[in-house]
């Protein structure tokens, strides 16, 4: 066996720049994902879902992570083209999300063939899915170009892109609306025109920095990469030819035997994202309620059929609600991106535990704190691009932004930071798949059990989730002390195969 094959090579350092080109796409990734987090739930309200249901059809989206992200991560340890190693599928997940931004707000044109929240929810499918094709490679991209010296740069410049492409994703159907004059209020079973031309532009924005990433990244060839990364070039080819059975016995062994740093993790995850989860769905309808006034019954698609038209005062306040979101999630994105640019020396500073620690609670502070908000007198509002007019609670509540934005930027970075040098480096695409499942698993228990304790326990009075959502945050701060760094990546399994 060559020495090529047997010993390690020192991967170069990357100018800042081919690291920032290296993550450029997910600027347009986080762009759409953006306007989905945002809008979805207006979208679906408009086209008839009920508040308590909402976050079932939000159940979609870590269905589909905790499916396509470990067979995605796995495929793409094992591809060597001239195209790349994980820039095809960065590629072809890109296309299948634009399309689906491009037909899920259109729904109300198919009602003669099947029902618009049907088409909308089968939409939203096909959206996640392919956010999910696309984002599980770049997480891996960048763990195969950047050196592990270079990691926490890696990620918080991803996080800062990631939270760039959030900022505008957000804001874009208000700027649409208060900028560029488009109408902002949807008739019953349709989606308001500020909202559809928002997601063409989302779809235009994400192809073109996926293209950006993948024209200006040169993956290394396999021989290369497996000097850089000291992997058995032989072994590795042994490995490739198991069969279907013996690469899925494989899958679960390592599964069962990820390292320890993954399972100390997974604990802090699910406080987190049972969090953001909550956030997403639920934000809309929260402050709607509680900043503008509009009553429960308002998104109970029952007692919306019984009155027939939706008077003119209770759109126009949904509307500029639903507007308003898209403002605070823009206003958490800009200072997780300012926090980002901060993150590595911090964390360098005061050590990732700590940081990461400190950031979930801030987050958890943030959510509590929506309570404190609520009502007031109109304020006019000058966001250099327009002026609106809003309620003193709403421009109150870019307060908690602050704290959950701390907290979005730590989550985006420090979690794969620290579990990057804890994975071998010929199964970091398999293993970021699996570390997926803690993501997907607490939004998919947070889809069950959200919209439950909604209507049970609050009385369908959206603002109480968000509180708990804080909680949820808390806890996850407080988890962070029981997870151990780890350098090197914990020996292989004997099988070595996966699927």
């Amino acid at each position: 066996m060559s020495q090529l094959e047997t010993s390690t090579v020192q991967q170069p350092r990357l100018p800042f720049w081919q690291v920032w080109n290296v993550s450029l796409g997910f600027l347009g990734v986080q762009f759409g994902f953006s306007l989905q987090n945002a809008n979805a739930s207006r979208i679906l309200s408009d086209l008839g879902a009920d508040l308590h249901s909402l976050s079932l059809f939000w159940i979609v989206a870590p269905l589909m992570g905790l499916i396509v992200q470990p067979i995605v991560g796995s495929a793409s340890d094992r591809t060597w083209s001239r195209f790349g190693r994980r820039n095809p599928f960065i590629l072809f997940g890109a296309i299948a999300a634009a399309l689906g931004m491009a037909f899920m707000p259109n729904a109300g044109i198919v009602v003669a063939i099947v029902a618009p929240i049907i088409f909308g929810g089968v939409m939203l499918a096909l959206m996640d899915a392919a956010f999910n094709v696309t984002m599980q490679p770049f997480r891996a991209l960048v763990s195969d170009m950047v050196p592990s010296e270079q990691r926490t740069l890696g990620y918080s410049v991803q996080s800062l892109l990631i939270n760039i492409g959030a900022i505008f994703g957000s804001m874009l159907p208000f700027i649409l609306t208060n900028v560029i004059g488009l109408e902002n209020t949807s008739r019953a079973g349709e989606v308001a025109p500020s909202v559809i031309w928002a997601f063409y532009i989302g779809a235009t924005v994400l192809l073109g920095s996926v293209l950006w990433t993948v024209m200006r990244t040169k993956e290394y060839p396999p021989e290369q990469y497996n000097a850089y990364k000291g992997i058995d070039t032989q072994k590795q080819q042994q490995e490739r030819k198991g069969s279907l059975l013996q690469r899925l016995i494989g899958f679960f062994r390592l599964m069962l035997n990820m390292p320890r740093t993954m399972r100390q993790l997974a604990l802090v995850q699910f406080f987190s994202w049972f969090a953001l989860f909550i956030m997403w769905v639920y934000t809309t309808p929260a402050i709607t309620q509680h900043v503008w006034g509009v009553e429960a019954k308002w998104f109970d698609s029952a007692y919306l059929d019984s009155i027939g038209e939706i008077p003119a005062h209770i759109a126009a306040a949904k509307g500029a609600a639903g507007d308003w979101v898209g403002i605070i999630f823009a206003a958490y994105s800009l200072f997780a991106a300012i926090f980002s640019i901060a993150l590595a020396r911090l964390a360098q500073v005061i050590g990732r535990k700590l940081i990461y620690a400190l950031s979930l609670a801030l987050g958890g502070l943030g959510y509590i704190s929506f309570l404190l908000f609520q009502g007031g007198e109109p304020t006019q509002v000058n966001l250099l691009i327009t002026e609106v007019s809003v309620p003193s609670g709403a421009l109150g509540l870019l307060l908690p932004m602050v704290g959950v934005g701390i907290a979005w930027a730590a989550i985006l970075a420090m979690p794969y930071a620290i579990l990057s040098d804890a994975l071998p480096a010929d199964k970091t695409g398999v293993y970021m798949g699996i570390f997926n499942f803690t993501i997907a698993a607490p939004q998919i228990i947070s889809a069950l059990l959200a919209g439950l304790i909604l209507k049970s326990v609050f009385d369908n009075q959206a603002i109480y989730i968000i509180v708990l959502a804080g909680v949820s945050m808390l806890l996850g701060a407080f988890s962070v002390f029981f997870v151990r760094e780890s350098a090197e990546a914990e020996p292989e399994l004997e099988t070595g195969t996966v699927f």
